[in-house]
């Protein structure tokens, strides 16, 4: 038996297969081919932008660009950049800190509602589509898992 072969029968060690799950989709982050894509979600960079400001004010507290560049594993300046070009198509507007006079919070405009709207609605008809073969217990356990498997990664 093949080394590879063995490594898809042990079901405990899914590490490889996190790993090549996160290569094909870093590549195909978005199907930019795709006739049915909308030109917004065509824009990834700003989609992780509103993602992270939406998942930064989830429970009440104010998203920035330190918490967007935590959020989505960026050093500052990177994260400043990607904030800045969201903000300048419209996406996130800056507004000043109710907590800190020195800091900018960032909030998401109507635009960036719908591009995360947009996105996650795209997100859901491609892990439908990837998951159509199989039965509804196992999409929900699966879908459950990648839940705690986020849950973890953003503590």
């Amino acid at each position: 038996m093949s080394s590879a072969v063995a490594d898809h029968e042990n079901s405990a060690d899914g590490g490889p297969a996190l790993f090549r799950l996160i290569r094909f989709w870093s590549r195909r982050l978005l199907d930019r081919s795709s006739p049915q894509l909308p030109d917004e979600l065509r824009h990834s960079q700003h989609i992780q932008v509103v993602e992270a400001v939406a998942a930064a004010t989830e429970n009440g507290a104010e998203a920035t660009v330190g918490s967007v560049a935590h959020l989505l594993g960026l050093d500052h300046s990177s994260a400043g950049r990607m904030v800045r070009d969201a903000s300048t198509d419209g996406y996130v507007s800056r507004t000043e800190s109710t907590h800190d006079r020195r800091r900018t919070a960032l909030l998401l405009t109507p635009r960036g509602t719908r591009l995360l709207t947009g996105a996650r609605q795209w997100q859901r008809r491609v892990f439908a589509e990837l998951t159509a073969t199989w039965s509804d217990e196992d999409r929900d356990r699966f879908a459950g898992y990648l839940h705690r498997l986020s849950a973890e990664m953003e503590r």
